[in-house]
């Protein structure tokens, strides 16, 4: 993302504008479009499972100025990991609350590898239907729906990740007692900010980009099925 355009930059290597446009249509069409579907994911699933609410609140919507968060989209726009505003959830609404609130976290990251995989689907029919169109402008086209499939997975990958607060931790907590779940989350605003700070500095580069890679490389694979006889 744009953080590491600017240490492209400052390290004198040259900078890809091409790229670079394209990468930043594609932040923009997941932040107006794929995180409010991961928010209303959520919402939609609470709902099912007997909490109204999201929808008693008006936040069982797409609508993105519904679900715009300033500093979660900043913060994809330079990292390529945020979030948006969360619908509001009352696990005492659930009649399993653990279990419920697990399948409730679960559908925010499914909802980014389903639209990684749409990405990726997009992508290979690109490949195979535009071979006349001109040639910068295909090559275009399949560097948004990589950059598109790309952070859709780093943000499934990334709530999946078993800290609080992201989703993994909700899965997590299901498996364990009241006494445990509560130190869990014990120094949740902590472990947010020291988060934050790791993201800043690079730490989680390595692990996240590795497991990025291998789950991207899972939807490539599907993605890749259905055009096996043509591609």
């Amino acid at each position: 993302m744009l953080i590491y355009a600017f240490r492209s930059l400052f390290a004198g290597q040259g900078l890809d504008i091409a790229s670079l446009i394209m990468q930043l249509l594609a932040v923009f069409v997941i932040i107006f479009l794929v995180l409010p579907l991961h928010e209303f994911a959520h919402g939609l699933i609470a709902y099912k499972l007997g909490d109204r609410t999201a929808k008693n609140q008006g936040r069982l919507t797409l609508n993105p100025m519904a679900s715009l968060d300033p500093m979660g989209s900043l913060m994809i726009l330079l990292f390529g990991i945020g979030w948006a505003r969360p619908v509001p959830i009352n696990p005492s609404n659930f009649k399993k609350p653990k279990r419920d609130m697990a399948f409730t976290a679960l559908a925010g990251p499914v909802s980014n590898l389903l639209a990684a995989l749409v990405g990726a689907l997009l992508l290979n029919v690109v490949l195979l239907t535009l071979g006349s169109f001109n040639a910068s402008f295909i090559q275009a086209l399949l560097i948004f729906f990589e950059y598109f499939v790309s952070i859709n997975v780093m943000l499934a990958v990334f709530n999946l990740l078993p800290i609080p607060p992201l989703d993994g931790s909700r899965i997590v907590s299901a498996f364990l007692s009241d006494r445990a779940a509560y130190k869990y989350y014990q120094y949740q605003n902590y472990i947010t900010m020291a988060l934050f700070f790791l993201l800043l500095l690079g730490v989680l580069d390595t692990p996240l980009y590795f497991l990025r890679s291998i789950v991207g490389n899972g939807i490539y694979w599907l993605a890749r099925l259905p055009f096996m006889a043509f591609l």
